[in-house]
């Protein structure tokens, strides 16, 4: 009689053997690999957003960038400072421009490198018809934040104000260059170059 090979023993005997005895012995089948994890994005940054403003391709799409912009720059990093300019704002609805300024005094001290507490102040002054300290604190937003494209826009209306056309210009014109869709600079644009660049012949 012929030997069962060592294989075919193996199976005779599992067909009789317990069920644990079975899966204790059975080959373990690995689990499906997991796929994998995409590597974390990066967090957009504001020079990402000012790409994207830009380049965008219609107003909608430019509007939603811009206010992501002005969500970034509304940000002062600090609580205290976050209080005295929501203070400030209800103060100027108030059109308690005096009360305005002083808290704003506050803010730039607390937060000097904070370009908005800056051009929020240049808001409050021009409101009280002081042109010369707008400007001034429109000047110090732009060297903290070349790109605070709404302090271009401010500062071009106070040239307008003043008759400066040359400036007022070459101000829309910067906010035109951050903010290609930014409402009616283009048509202030327009209306202010043949003053200023002289007409066509």
């Amino acid at each position: 009689m012929r030997r069962l090979s060592l294989p075919i023993c193996m199976m005779a005997g599992l067909l009789g053997a317990p069920a644990f005895v079975v899966s204790a012995i059975a080959p373990v089948v690995a689990a499906p690999k997991e796929a994998p994890k995409e590597a974390p994005r990066a967090p957009v940054t504001l020079d990402d957003l000012f790409a994207r403003l830009k380049a965008a391709k219609d107003d909608a799409e430019a509007r939603g960038v811009a206010q992501l912009i002005e969500r970034r720059l509304d940000r002062s990093g600090s609580d205290t400072v976050d209080l005295l300019a929501s203070r400030a704002a209800e103060a100027m609805q108030a059109k308690d421009y005096p009360l305005a300024i002083e808290l704003l005094d506050r803010v730039t001290v607390l937060e000097p490198g904070w370009a908005e507490g800056w051009s929020r102040r240049a808001t409050a002054f021009f409101l009280l018809e002081d042109q010369a300290s707008a400007l001034a604190d429109l000047h110090k937003t732009l060297t903290l934040e070349p790109r605070h494209f709404e302090a271009w826009a401010a500062l071009a209306h106070i040239y307008m104000a003043s008759d400066d056309k040359s400036r007022a210009l070459a101000a829309f014109r910067r906010a035109e260059a951050i903010y290609p869709r930014m409402g009616k600079v283009h048509e202030a644009i327009e209306r202010l170059a043949p003053d200023v660049d002289g007409r066509d012949l």
